[in-house]
């Protein structure tokens, strides 16, 4: 059975002329539907320095309902907070929404940038356009592995309460920690030899408990974790880290996510970091076990937007839009970075079937 493949509908966001936030690229944007049923796009926005803000835009459809653009609608976070400022700038970067339908809000997971390094920040809404800072998640220790002072990033929660390693409801958040050591451009000049460490080069789930009295004002503090998946094909060897938030589809949640290895472009021996989107499915049920994990990537870059940017050679998949308001719950609309300068849409169709791995690990 063939794997789970992408079709691109085009590139519907680019820096704009003369704006000095977006002098540097436009990318990585969250993706989630209002409740008034527009989709709207939160997209990372990038001034002189690296300094990153976090934008507001509303997705244009034409009359077949496919996306063909962005209407900008204003800054939804800028960096305030110490934890997103440092002595040469700082950043709120590469944005995750979720509705959370037990808390009754959206939640936003997203990177900031500080002198500390990459961390994963949390802010809620009401309404998408008004953002409440929460802080930065913090993390109990796993057995032997401390997540105190390690960067993280590209972290997403789902949007249901999800059952913890107790079984007691839980939110639960995907994240992937960098680890000194496992980012793709240490493990570049490695040893091709070197082992893997299946815990420390792996995507988590981590666990936050819920207070049923008032859940949304204690989202942050995750207490278990659980490794999800390492590094499996060639194609993500260097890095696998989180895409898309998780978002249910019929055979369970779907999970958009990046993986990283390296190229030797024509003509010259310099190796070059590619990035490329994968999907797995979790179960419905126990969200821990894989029952498909596609063997080759969905979506790799192609053509001079995705191969020619900011970073060449990126499609980073951050988005993604069931379309519901088509009746069509199978087809499924992934919002992208193009090379770390502008933003693409490919769509993904559900088949009915899949290759479903019974081992639960998802190693087909």
């Amino acid at each position: 059975m063939p794997d789970l493949s992408m079709r691109r509908l085009g590139m519907i966001m680019e820096p704009r002329a003369g704006d000095p936030n977006e002098v540097e690229g436009v990318l990585n944007p969250a993706a989630i539907r209002g409740r008034d049923g527009q989709l709207y796009l939160f997209p990372r926005l990038v001034a002189a320095g690296n300094f990153s803000r976090i934008g507001i835009a509303r997705v244009l459809f034409d009359s077949a309902g496919d996306p063909t653009g962005a209407e900008r609608m204003g800054i939804a976070l800028e960096p305030r907070a110490d934890y997103e400022l440092s002595a040469t700038g700082g950043g709120c970067e590469d944005p995750r929404i979720s509705y959370v339908e037990p808390l009754r809000h959206y939640v936003m997971t997203y990177t900031a940038l500080s002198h500390r390094g990459p961390r994963i920040a949390i802010a809620i809404s009401d309404d998408l356009f008004t953002w409440r800072r929460m802080g930065l998640a913090t993390f109990h220790p796993y057995r032997h592995i401390s997540f105190d002072g390690v960067d993280d990033k590209d972290a997403s929660v789902f949007p249901e309460l999800i059952p913890d390693p107790s079984g007691n409801p839980a939110i639960a958040l995907v994240h992937r920690p960098l680890f000194p050591g496992t980012r793709p451009e240490e493990k570049l000049h490695q040893s091709s030899s070197g082992s893997l460490d299946p815990y420390k080069e792996c995507i988590w789930i981590s666990y936050c408990p819920v207070d049923p009295k008032d859940g949304s004002h204690h989202v942050g503090e995750f207490v278990d974790h659980h490794r999800l998946a390492c590094p499996s094909g060639l194609w993500e060897h260097l890095k696998i880290g989180g895409g898309a938030p998780p978002i249910l589809c019929r055979h369970g949640w779907l999970l958009l996510y990046h993986g990283v290895h390296n190229i030797a472009p024509s003509g010259t021996a310099t190796r070059k970091l590619c990035y490329s989107a994968g999907a797995m499915v979790l179960s419905r049920e126990h969200p821990n076990n894989i029952i498909y994990r596609s063997s080759k990537p969905v979506l790799v870059p192609e053509g001079d937007l995705e191969c020619h940017g900011t970073v060449e050679n990126v499609v980073f998949p951050s988005g993604i839009d069931r379309r519901d308001d088509l009746g069509a719950p199978d087809r499924f609309d992934i919002y992208y970075g193009m090379a770390d300068d502008r933003i693409g849409v490919a769509r993904l169709d559900m088949p009915a079937t899949l290759a479903y791995d019974p081992r639960g690990d998802g190693y087909l």
